[in-house]
Parts: C-alpha cells; structure tokens; sequence
C-alpha cells in the first residue's frame, strides 16, 4: 500500500476501535464489566477509573461484583455508580458492591439498537469524513509532479479502502443489534 494513503487507513482503523470501545460500554441483557469503564471514583480527591480501586467479577450473567481494595471505597464507588449513566443502582453488604442488571424490556432494547445504530452511523461519517480529507490532499499531490493517472488510482484505492471500513461498521452494528434483540 501506498504510504501516502497509509495514514488514512490507520486513522480509519482508530475510527473503527473507537466504535468496539464504545459498543463494549452498551449492555445487552447480560452482565458486562466494560459498562462501568467510564465510571471514575473519588480516590484521595483524585478522579480514578473504577477497574484501578477494585476487583470486578460477574459471578451471575445479570450481576457484577466489585470488591474495593480499600473498604473505605465503598461508599465513594457507590456515589460514583449512582452518578453514572448506567442507570442501576447499587447495593453493598460492607464489603462488596453488587450491580444487578434488570432483564431489558423490549421497548429499552429497541432504544439499544438505534443508540447502535446511530453510533454506527456516527463512525461510517468520521470514515467518510477521512477519506474526504486524503482525497484533498490526493488533489494537492495533482499539483505537484505526480501524474494524474497515479492520483486517480491513489483515490481507487482510498475509496476500496472507505468501503472495506463502512462495511466493517456495518457489520459490527448488525451483531451488536442482533446481541441486543437476543433475549
């Protein structure tokens, strides 16, 4: 491959990972420890990401554990869970945190597939948006000494390139959807 386009597959690439973190953080029914990646507790007035303070397990498919290092935690983690957007609230025995993830209804997975899809089409956009921005830069090389037959075969293979990426967002919102609908 072309280094001249290169850099526009790995910014492609970025974009795609971008969307695999995000999908991570969407629950679908089961228990997933990634739901709670973007929580940050109040360690000692410093903002921590949760996984830092705590062992996180899913002893159930519906429920996660989390067991503070520091039992002083608990309280900060709990606060922190009930400030988040994950919507469940937390119940502790004084030594662990338990999150039990209610079964989703019908009209909330629903809800779950168009968040997917739009973040799909969010991704498919930031893609389209790339691939935009290589074809500028192409049509500057066209000033320079480069032949316009060697231009037109560089924006080939970008465009070969944005459709490899659209169909790969395409396909992980299809899975992801049809995780969710799985009941």
């Amino acid at each position: 491959m072309d280094e001249r386009i290169k850099v526009y597959e790995d910014k492609m690439q970025k974009t795609v990972d971008h969307l695999v973190s995000e999908f991570a953080t969407i629950r679908a029914g089961r228990a997933n420890p990634h739901v709670l990646d973007k929580i940050k507790v109040d360690y000692y007035g410093t903002p921590t990401p949760l996984q830092q303070v705590g062992n996180i397990t899913v002893p159930e498919p519906r429920m996660l554990q989390i067991a503070p290092w520091e039992k002083t935690l608990i309280k900060e983690i709990e606060k922190a869970i009930m400030m988040s957007d994950v919507g469940i609230t937390p119940s502790n025995d004084g030594s662990v945190i338990r999150l039990v993830f209610p079964e989703l209804t019908e009209e909330r997975r629903k809800d779950l597939v168009k968040d997917v899809k739009k973040k799909g089409e969010e991704n498919k956009v930031a893609v389209r948006n790339i691939r935009r921005d290589g074809n500028d830069a192409l049509k500057k090389l066209g000033k320079s000494d480069v032949s316009e037959d060697e231009i037109k075969q560089l924006e080939d293979q970008l465009q070969k390139m944005t459709d490899k990426f659209i169909k790969q967002i395409d396909g992980m919102v299809d899975e992801k959807s049809k995780e969710i609908m799985t009941v």
